[in-house]
């Protein structure tokens, strides 16, 4: 497994998050994000920005893109926040099922326009997630 996406809506705070978060379990395989509503262009949140530097990890040069077919051909796990998220990614391409699941047991809720505190609960249950997803990720190479 070389290809993993990261999805949420906007990809601005969560997925961004999981990306860079997975890029450093995996420096060798190709780790990218996108929303399925994605603000697209626009910078990583400064929350999610400051929470990442806080812990290593730069997304100071991410920019929003939105979900193409493309992506999804290429993905061979497509790693999404929200049970919502999967459903709807399969709806727009077919093709995806049987290679989309939830990052984390339960639903990573979106901090977008939140205080810290809920930026701090996502990156907690994001990097949970990411935890859990290295272990299955290593079993399968």
């Amino acid at each position: 497994m070389q290809h993993i996406l990261t999805l949420c809506i906007g990809n601005i705070c969560r997925s961004p998050l999981a990306q860079v978060m997975l890029a450093r379990e995996f420096p060798g395989k190709t780790v990218w994000s996108a929303g399925l509503g994605a603000l697209v262009g626009e910078p990583a949140d400064p929350l999610s920005i400051a929470l990442a530097a806080e812990n290593g990890l730069d997304l100071r040069a991410h920019r929003a893109q939105q979900v193409t077919i493309q992506m999804c051909q290429r993905a061979e796990l497509i790693l999404v926040m929200e049970q919502h998220h999967r459903a709807e990614l399969e709806r727009r391409y077919p093709l995806t099922r049987g290679r989309v699941f939830c990052l984390a047991a339960d639903d990573i809720a979106d901090p977008f326009r939140q205080p810290r505190a809920a930026f701090e609960v996502a990156y907690a249950d994001i990097a949970r997630g990411v935890d859990s997803w290295t272990t299955r990720i290593r079993q399968l190479d």
